[in-house]
This record gives C-alpha cells, structure tokens and sequence, in this order.
C-alpha cells in the first residue's frame, strides 16, 4: 500500500487522489487520480488534472490569474475536501493530506507572491477543517505537508518564468517527499514539513523581533530570479 501511495506522488508531483479501500474509489471533484491505501479513506487533495504534475504559481498577476491562482490552489482543495468528507464523516474515519509549501509558511520568494498567499489560504483551510471536526469527528485525521523546492518542473511552468526547480542545489528528490507523505498516513500528524530544519526555520522567522531584517538575509530570495 505504502508503495502505491508512494509512486503516486512521485508520478504526480503534487496531486489529488481518494480511495475508500483498492477496489472502490471515492471521486473527487477536482482531483487529479486515485492512491490506494487499504487501511483506511485517505484523500490527498490539492491542484485540479490540468496542474497536477506542477501546480500554478504566479507573481503579481492580474486579477484574471489571481483568480484563476486561487481556483487551482485553493478552491480544488476546498471542493475536493467538500465531496470527500461526507463518505468519512459516514464511516467515522479518513485523512485528508493537503500539499502546501513553504512558501505557505513563510515569503521567501516575493516574486511567488500569489502562490505564497494562495498556500497560505490553504494552510487556514485545513487547520480550521481539523479543528471543526475535532470533537465530533476524532477519527478524521487532516494534515499539512510542507515541501520546500522539489526536483520537478514545477518552476518551469510560472507564469513569466522562472528557474527549473530541478537544477537548483537545494532542490529535493520527489521520492522523499513522497515517503513523508507515506509516512504522515501511517502516523498521522496536524503539520509535516519534508526536510529537516524546516519547522525551525517558521518559527524563526515569525519570532524575528523585526521580520523585515529577517527578510534581508538567506535564505529570502530576490525580488526577481
């Protein structure tokens, strides 16, 4: 099963996917394909099959691509999460795991700044999701994972341009951001970050006594690339 999910992420980047057990797929408005799991209903959910294998990420866009940057990254998730929790609240159990990133967290690339906030958005929508169903639905897990650049083409597919994610030096490998996630459904967890020091990093920078200096320093990029 772990294998599954496994090649899924990899094969996808970042994707949508549900299943209620290998041989009855639960659809999901909005998301990108299936990952068995066996144990449980676990719905990955994320960017919609036209932006699956690298999401959608803009600068400062006109408000045309600033809704069309919302649509993608934040109103799938919303509509995939609204198809898929009926059948886990009826069942009493799931896990919903939302692909967020860095850029959710913190600003690092200004140039990014509509993905950033779009992340951002998502962030609140899954921790408000959880604490909704904490109480009366304690068998409902719902996560956040956090990458910081993958080795895709993510980057090549911005709008304006921008490096390929895959030729930068602190890029990380698909596969092991596909292991955390395998590893956020065997031991569920509220919020998962795909590399160590990453967690650190937040909490240093919304610690910062001023953050504008914070931001002066590695690793903020740029304005520009």
């Amino acid at each position: 099963m772990q294998d599954q999910v496994r090649a899924a992420v990899v094969g996808a980047g970042s994707i949508g996917a549900g299943m209620d057990r290998p041989d009855a797929p639960v659809p999901l408005t909005h998301a990108g394909g299936y990952a068995a799991t066996g144990f449980s209903l676990v719905a990955f959910v994320d960017t919609d099959p036209a932006a699956r294998s690298h999401g959608k990420q803009w600068g400062c866009p006109v408000f045309a691509d600033f809704d069309e940057m919302m649509r993608v990254n934040v109103k799938s998730a919303l509509y995939g999460m609204q198809v898929v929790l009926p059948h886990f609240k009826a069942r009493g159990s799931g896990h919903i795991v939302n692909v967020s990133s860095m850029l959710g967290r913190v600003p690092f690339a200004p140039f990014r700044s509509a993905y950033s906030a779009a992340k951002h958005a998502l962030n609140a929508l899954t921790a408000s999701l959880r604490l909704e169903l904490r109480d009366a639905f304690p068998g409902i897990h719902v996560s956040t994972v956090s990458p910081g650049v993958v080795a895709t083409d993510f980057g090549l597919a911005a709008l304006g341009g921008g490096p390929d994610s895959r030729a930068l030096a602190m890029a990380q490998p698909a596969a092991e951001v596909a292991e955390v996630i395998a590893g956020i459904i065997e031991a569920p967890r509220a919020d998962v970050y795909t590399r160590p020091g990453m967690r650190e990093m937040v909490v240093r920078y919304f610690a910062a006594e001023d953050m504008a200096a914070a931001e002066a320093a590695p690793p903020f990029a740029p304005t520009r690339p």
